[in-house]
């Protein structure tokens, strides 16, 4: 498969931006379709996606997540055209027999629960980076919050399911017009060790 272009690499990377200010242009459900068919093929421990997603589209639903955010994360709900809640499926592992059928690994999990919390975390982040990604590459921006109450999420939000919020990220168009520099970005010897 050969490299992406350089002009690939600007929209995803080097000149993408976490935007927290967004223009009024909407994003048609048709859109978080196209987003979660790209989210849905990154790679996940046995193929087991316990990433569950809400989409927040109209302002009554914002401001339901708004009343639990904390006061600089409330514009960046309110003004955006669509805020995702990234959740995670605490018994993403009963559906392993049919995601993940070369092995049992629903056995894997059943009864521990430090696995199961652990696997569900990571797997839920990992599957949030896509998400950005996929958001970028069809060319709208994202901007990724904690600061929030997820207990309060996940009784507002989840309530009667085995779903726990992890984090929450604000899509649209972003406005380019109201970014502020560039924050740093060190260079691969300060932060990287080859062995």
């Amino acid at each position: 498969m050969p490299a992406l272009d350089d002009s690939a690499l600007r929209q995803l990377f080097t000149e993408a931006r976490s935007r927290f200010h967004f223009t009024d242009q909407g994003v048609p459900q048709t859109q978080l379709e196209a987003i979660w068919d790209l989210v849905k093929f990154g790679p996940t421990s046995a193929n087991l996606l316990p990433a569950r997603l809400i989409w927040l589209t109209t302002q009554r639903a914002k401001d339901r997540l708004v009343a639990l955010a904390s006061d600089g994360n409330k514009d960046k709900i309110r003004d955006a055209p669509v805020t995702a809640i990234v959740g995670m499926d605490m018994e993403f592992y009963e559906l392993a027999p049919e995601l993940f059928p070369i092995a049992d690994a629903k056995s894997w999990f059943v009864g521990n629960e430090q696995s199961i919390s652990a696997t569900a975390f990571r797997n839920s982040s990992l599957q949030g980076g896509y998400l950005i990604m996929a958001i970028r590459a069809l060319g709208l921006d994202a901007y990724a919050m904690s600061g929030f109450d997820n207990a309060g999420v996940d009784a507002e939000f989840f309530a009667g399911t085995s779903i726990k919020s992890n984090f929450i990220c604000s899509l649209g168009y972003g406005d380019r017009t109201k970014d502020f520099p560039r924050l740093p970005r060190p260079d691969f010897d300060r932060f990287n060790t080859v062995l």
